[in-house]
């Protein structure tokens, strides 16, 4: 992607990101009736999407829903909410909050709950990944347009000041041309399918968030050795729905020159090692991990082999290149769900989209069904994807 054509889109992110970080004392006054969906020992509260909010101003949680009474009562007594239900539907009936975290991470649920947040007129807070299929986020996303819904989706490091830094970098055309966009996930015992679902959506993220929209797919999906058929579909955990493939490679085109590649496999070393995502551009190589403040390096060399050419790495933080870092690190997910609801309050007040909106959500999902997609017709396959049903399911 040339140096012009990045900036142009980028000034937009940075503009939203920067007016998050000022949003509390912006809009103090304003309070927000916020609501909070669990399901303790069926997905739980997600990744810190329910303390977030007694971190917001703006904000005041009015009851939680949780069928489990004794995670319901202790959720409760946490964000001292003055309410709480069994049945989140009740609860959206009764309290009619603006906006409310859908946090569980098992995706079974993630449809019925935001269909049932959009019936009842609530902005939406949601855990990643967005559901199980390109037909549930498309119900999704047209309950939530005809209300005129915001919807933003728990990818924290899509918010990391840290980030943005590596942004401004690129458009500030350090990196060069940026060429390659290189994703692995955790690889551990989820290595192959449900890391491709469970973690792989940060990575693609990412992915859409510096190269732009993946135009198409090609990918193969192997188990034991083999390409994956129908027998060896299985149901995922967690309510992820079908799965398949211990061994996963996906090439995609995105804008301009850059091509994209994510890879994941039961590894017999490394585990967790090498999940991120490195870009290599015709002057240098990122390389970033994910979260609220990411470890992100830098080497300024257009071999790509720095141990080469003796090039020095030079770590990237919060203040940019080479700073040392002003922050504390809060924890795994802390800071980017504290700027995500303050961009998803500033897009209510602005009836803007999130920086990650239910749009990203699904774009991310689509990237990781076209991999299965792909295998199925052992072709590349164009996105968005025709075939809105599960890949998995047509084999």
């Amino acid at each position: 992607m040339k140096r012009r054509e990045f900036v142009k889109k980028t000034a937009a992110g940075l503009t939203a990101l920067a007016a998050a970080r000022q949003a509390p004392a912006a809009g103090k006054a304003a309070k927000y009736r916020v609501a909070v969906i669990g399901r303790t020992g069926r997905g739980n509260y997600g990744h810190g999407l329910a303390p977030v909010w007694k971190e917001i101003d703006q904000a005041t949680v009015v009851a939680v829903a949780d069928e489990h009474a004794q995670g319901r009562a202790q959720m409760a007594k946490q964000l001292d909410a003055p309410k709480a239900y069994a049945d989140y539907r009740e609860m959206l009936a009764k309290e009619r909050p603006q906006i409310v975290s859908v946090a569980p991470r098992w995706l079974d649920c993630h449809r019925d709950m935001v269909l049932a947040c959009a019936e009842f007129g609530s902005h939406v807070f949601l855990e990643k990944p967005m559901c199980r299929t390109l037909e549930e986020a498309d119900e999704m996303i047209a309950a939530l347009e005809r209300k005129k819904l915001k919807l933003a989706i728990a990818h924290q490091t899509r918010y990391s000041p840290t980030v943005e830094r590596v942004r401004e970098l690129i458009a500030a055309g350090k990196l060069g041309d940026v060429l390659e966009l290189r994703g692995r996930g955790k690889e551990d015992r989820r290595g192959g399918g449900e890391d491709l679902m469970v973690l792989g959506t940060h990575i693609m993220d990412l992915m859409r968030l510096i190269g732009g929209d993946a135009a198409w797919c090609f990918a193969r999906v192997w188990e034991n050795g083999k390409p994956v058929t129908k027998k060896e579909v299985r149901d995922g955990n967690e309510g992820i729905g079908p799965l398949a493939g211990d061994e996963i490679h996906a090439t995609y085109r995105h804008d301009g020159r850059i091509m994209g590649y994510f890879s994941t496999h039961r590894t017999r070393h490394g585990a967790a090692s090498r999940f991120g995502l490195t870009i290599y551009g015709s002057k240098g190589i990122v390389t970033l991990t994910t979260g609220s403040m990411p470890a992100v390096w830098f080497v300024e060399d257009p071999s790509w082999q720095p141990g080469r050419t003796k090039a020095p790495w030079t770590q990237v933080t919060t203040a940019g290149l080479g700073k040392p870092e002003p922050l504390e690190d809060t924890g795994h997910a802390r800071l980017g769900n504290k700027l995500l609801v303050l961009d998803l309050i500033r897009a209510i007040e602005t009836d803007t989209q999130p920086k990650g909106s239910a749009y990203d959500g699904r774009a991310a999902l689509e990237m990781i069904l076209a991999t299965y997609e792909s295998h199925r017709r052992n072709a590349p396959v164009k996105l968005p994807l025709a075939e809105r049903r599960h890949p998995l399911t047509l084999l």
